[in-house]
């Protein structure tokens, strides 16, 4: 894994999975379009994300037994297809159904993160395997952004349409840049699939991991989906391009974070995930006193980014360590957990910020970080680890 090859599976992995997140900030735009109801168009996210969910339990395993090469380029190529079919939608109902499937098919992200890790040397891994996560995370956070200024200028279609030219570019660059890679192991599809369980069942190290970054993506998402209705209300009543903009400040956090591979490398995992739920724990402290000073807010939404997203790096670093043969398995455990801690998160979020507003959102933070923190403290004093997972493919 060169630094060039590195750079590459970042921004493909961030441009794969920025395709989740284009029409959050274009709903109204689409709804007026296509004549459909504003509540209709909050089901366009719902819906690639369920696609998202699918691909990832369905295809991700798959980098395990077949030529990831292909695989990756293959789907970045569907991917392309069907974001040329989202510019194009007819109708609400098309459209819909377009974005389902470019949630299954927009998981590229979700193989090229393994294979960094099986392609990266031992002592390299942590650091270039928080690379590409940091890319899948800028990703996240800059696509609201970028998908508000392509609209601007052409109008939602032509972000879908900028979006399919981007991923056949970046599809031609990986096939150039990868030779062919054989199966890492012979496994029947339905026994790749029960093996998924199997192993989160099994091994003692991976339910622990999956224990902190389920907590941690609820974490994330809770305050993230309170923020926007903070900052929409009284006393600051910003517009939704200006509430788009503290993605920017997020973006910071995630760059900063991804020094904590080389945290990894160095042997200092553990305590440094311990550091990190301090920091969330610190955060919804000082959160449950900024919710009238903008710069309170700001540095809050810096310091969290830096804690979840470094520990999303220590997290993943260390579990893709634990076995060769099973990384993409292992990532589908991974990505699925943080999948239902982010959808847990965001549904907790809107019935707190009902029924007390942002102090009982600080409140669940705090529980939150108390709850990680003792996840971590109990977990780290047991043996991490694992069976050779090569032993039971």
């Amino acid at each position: 894994m060169t630094r060039g090859l590195t750079l590459l599976f970042a921004v493909a992995a961030g441009a794969a999975v920025g395709n989740l997140y284009w029409a959050q900030p274009l709903l109204e735009a689409i709804a007026g379009d296509l004549h459909a109801s504003a509540a209709a168009a909050g089901w366009l996210v719902t819906a690639t994300q369920i696609g998202y969910a699918i691909g990832i339990l369905l295809v991700v395993p798959l980098g395990d037994v077949v030529d990831r090469r292909r695989l990756t380029v293959l789907m970045m190529l569907a991917s392309a297809v069907v974001l040329v079919a989202c510019a194009l939608a007819p109708s609400f109902a098309f459209l819909l159904v377009a974005l389902c499937l470019l949630g299954i098919t927009t998981i590229a992200g979700q193989i090229l993160t393994p294979l960094a890790g099986d392609l990266a040397r031992d002592a390299d891994r942590g650091r270039i395997v928080g690379t590409v996560v940091a890319g899948i995370l800028t990703g996240i956070l800059a696509s609201r952004t970028i998908s508000g200024l392509v609209a601007g200028l052409g109008g939602w279609r032509a972000v879908y349409a900028a979006a399919a030219v981007a991923v056949v570019v970046l599809a031609g660059l990986v096939w150039r840049a990868l030779p062919p890679l054989a199966p890492k192991a012979r496994v029947s599809y339905s026994n790749l699939l029960a093996s998924v369980g199997a192993v989160v069942v099994r091994e003692r190290p991976v339910r622990w991991t999956l224990a902190l970054s389920t907590a941690g993506f609820a974490t994330f998402t809770l305050f993230w989906t309170s923020l926007t209705f903070l900052l929409a209300g009284p006393p600051f009543n910003y517009p939704v391009s200006a509430i788009g903009l503290f993605g920017l400040i997020g973006i910071a956090g995630a760059v900063t974070a991804q020094r904590a591979g080389r945290l990894h490398d160095r042997g200092w995992s553990l305590p440094a995930t311990g550091i990190a739920w301090a920091l969330v724990l610190a955060s919804f402290v000082i959160a449950a006193f900024s919710g009238a000073s903008v710069w309170m807010l700001v540095a809050v939404v810096f310091l969290l980014d830096v804690a979840i997203q470094g520990q999303n790096v220590l997290n993943q670093s260390r579990l893709l360590a634990l076995s060769h043969e099973a990384r993409s398995r292992l990532n589908t455990a991974y990505v699925t957990a943080n999948f239902i801690g982010g959808a847990i998160g965001s549904a907790v979020a809107a019935l707190l910020w009902s029924a007390g507003g942002w102090t009982a959102i600080a409140i669940a933070g705090i529980v939150l970080g108390c709850f990680g923190l003792c996840v971590w403290s109990l977990g780290r004093k047991g043996p991490l680890t694992a069976t050779k997972l090569a032993e039971n493919p």
